[in-house]
């Protein structure tokens, strides 16, 4: 327990070195990352909030990807898709940007519920489905 809570303590540390003046967002941010969770953060444009993501993926020593969500998003820009690729004679697949260490969906409530559902189902499950499967 101590091990996990210095672990933790450090990933604050050093996210603190970037994101100055709010420590009980990070705080939280952290221990959701260690609880395998999810975190909504809600903001005014412009207060750090993809700075913040950056900072926490490269303490962990994972990737960001971001979107930005618009109405015309379909679910396979998240999750992915397969290509056919005529060179192979198979279908290939393309990860989409939720294939990630730490994933950034901003403007969610732009998307349409199909695409809503793809990334809640992919959060929930910790899976994502492609072409049905």
């Amino acid at each position: 327990m101590n091990e996990q809570r210095n672990t933790i303590q450090s990933m604050i540390e050093n996210v603190e070195k970037i994101i100055v003046g709010k420590k009980e967002t990070v705080e939280l941010l952290c221990i959701a990352l260690a609880c395998e969770g999810h975190v909504l953060i809600e903001d005014v444009p412009g207060t750090g909030k993809t700075t913040l993501a950056l900072a926490l993926s490269k303490t962990i020593g994972g990737t960001l990807k971001r979107i930005s969500c618009t109405p015309d998003i379909m679910p396979s820009d998240i999750t992915g898709f397969s290509m056919y690729n005529p060179k192979t004679n198979e279908f290939e697949y393309r990860e989409g940007t939720i294939i990630t260490n730490v994933f950034l969906a901003d403007e969610i409530n732009r998307t349409p519920p199909k695409t809503q559902s793809g990334l809640l189902e992919a959060m929930e499950e910790k899976q994502v489905t492609v072409d049905g499967t």
